[in-house]
């Protein structure tokens, strides 16, 4: 019989590569990870209930192994052999951003697991970016960006081959799953030699420095790995005490005794050194993209509580009068604070309010059967009377502000760029070769199923 490895399994060591590989690229990486490993263990030693709720949920063994990367591609035919090879992994593209209206030209989907027991196994998740070359103006230069990606291949012949044979036999054997990570690895390293002219360069740089950062290499670099911390607040300013420049504004929401959604720094980018392919020598010149980022997750939104969420945020940013950066970091934290004063901080409220997505749970005192058969309109009376509690569902995938205002901050732009452009979903499903999960279909299925379960559960007393 033939043993297949899991596509966790083939994710899992995926992920821990990757993370090996980018520490020994980026060795401020590293001081990352042991800064936020020092954070997470001094918080669950702090605060007991959150303890007691990772482990209620499971996601307190995923905790140090939580990554998210990003990565940036070039063209249509790159996003669609990605999606096939990170289905070798078992990573499905859930979302769709469109970063274009904050003066940042790609449209992006994460590439992640969707089932609750496999994010737990490993949440290893790729943010992924597609560069909207219609939107460079300058027609020569754009004719020449597409050039030179139509000149590269960022996967090996082995690496397609390999995903070719996952996809017809429905998996890999261990030697072909040992083949595949190593040679997908190689997709996402580094190289100091870049295919294109130092002019072209600087071309596609004075453009948009992401322009230049997708275009001038041969392949989609990771630029930022990013641990899970239990307290973004504590890993701030302790990388500003040992000296690791952070950038000065947490972006997402302000600080909250119950977190929601998505909360991220990062410290800046480095300036990398880069030989440029100019006629039959080789230019020196540096690349500034590649940073580390740091991030702290929260319950998950619905509909009705993004909404929310979303008409906070940009008031706030109304009242701040432009954009938040280093000259009005204070001011805007204090005016956030503020704003979010109208969003409830209780698990409790904030189910009631149906503003978040929770797990059920059916208590050990939980109430001898009724009558009658418990049914979703009983939801209050059993939290009420202790028979069902509830716990946050992580949220799993990205805010575009926020990704926006990392790659701002991190690529240097000055001035944000005006794109007269529209959001465009239809394109990007076409170029990917498949529709985006709806993440908020995928958060609402785990909550009805964990519903489901415990109404059975207590129907059967």
């Amino acid at each position: 019989m033939t043993h297949w490895i899991s596509t966790n399994e083939i994710r899992s060591r995926f992920s821990a590569l990757m993370s090996d590989m980018y520490q020994n690229e980026v060795p401020l990486y590293g001081d990352l990870i042991d800064l936020v490993k020092d954070i997470n263990q001094s918080t669950l030693e702090q605060q007991p209930t959150l303890h007691s709720q990772l482990q209620h949920t499971g996601e307190l063994p995923r905790l140090s192994q939580e990554r998210h990367g990003a990565i940036r591609l070039g063209t249509a035919a790159e996003l669609n052999n990605m999606r096939r090879v990170f289905a070798v992994m078992g990573m499905h593209p859930v979302g769709y951003y469109d970063l274009v209206p904050s003066g940042v030209p790609v449209h992006s989907t994460a590439f992640r697991a969707i089932e609750t027991a496999d994010l737990n196994q490993c949440p290893f998740r790729v943010f992924t970016s597609l560069l909207r070359l219609e939107l460079i103006a300058d027609e020569q230069l754009r004719t020449l960006a597409e050039q030179a990606l139509a000149k590269r291949q960022i996967f090996s012949d082995k690496a397609l081959a390999l995903t070719a044979k996952f996809e017809q036999n429905g998996g890999l054997v261990e030697a072909d799953a040992q083949d595949f990570v190593q040679e997908v690895l190689e997709t996402f390293r580094w190289h100091t030699d870049a295919p294109v002219s130092k002019s072209l360069y600087q071309a596609l740089h004075d453009q948009h420095r992401l322009i230049a950062d997708v275009v001038a290499f041969k392949g989609p670099h990771i630029n930022h790995l990013t641990p899970r911390t239990l307290d973004i607040d504590a890993v701030q300013h302790n990388m500003l005490a040992r000296g690791i420049p952070a950038k000065a504004i947490v972006e997402g929401p302000p600080r909250r005794q119950c977190p929601i959604l998505l909360r991220q720094t990062s410290f800046k980018a480095l300036q990398e050194n880069v030989n440029f392919a100019d006629a039959d020598q080789l230019a020196q010149g540096s690349h500034t993209a590649r940073f580390g980022e740091i991030e702290q997750r929260g319950v998950a939104l619905t509909p009705k509580g993004r909404a929310r969420y979303d008409q906070l945020l940009q008031q706030a940013r109304s009242l701040l009068g432009r954009s938040p950066d280093d000259s009005n970091a204070v001011e805007y934290v204090r005016i956030l604070e503020q704003t979010f004063q109208a969003f409830p901080d209780t698990y409790a409220d904030l189910q009631a309010e149906g503003l978040a997505y929770f797990y059920y749970f059916v208590n050990a005192t939980a109430a001898s059967k009724a009558a009658h058969t418990w049914t979703t309109a009983d939801v209050a009376t059993l939290l009420a009377n202790g028979s069902l509690s509830i716990e946050p569902i992580v949220y799993e995938d990205f805010l575009p502000v926020s990704a926006a205002g990392i790659f701002q901050s991190n690529l240097g732009e000055a001035n944000q760029t005006d794109y007269a452009s529209v959001s465009n979903q239809a394109l990007f499903e076409q170029s990917l070769g498949a529709q985006v999960h709806d993440e908020m279909q995928l958060y609402q299925s785990l909550e009805q199923q964990s519903l489901a379960a415990c109404l059975a559960q207590l129907n059967k007393q």
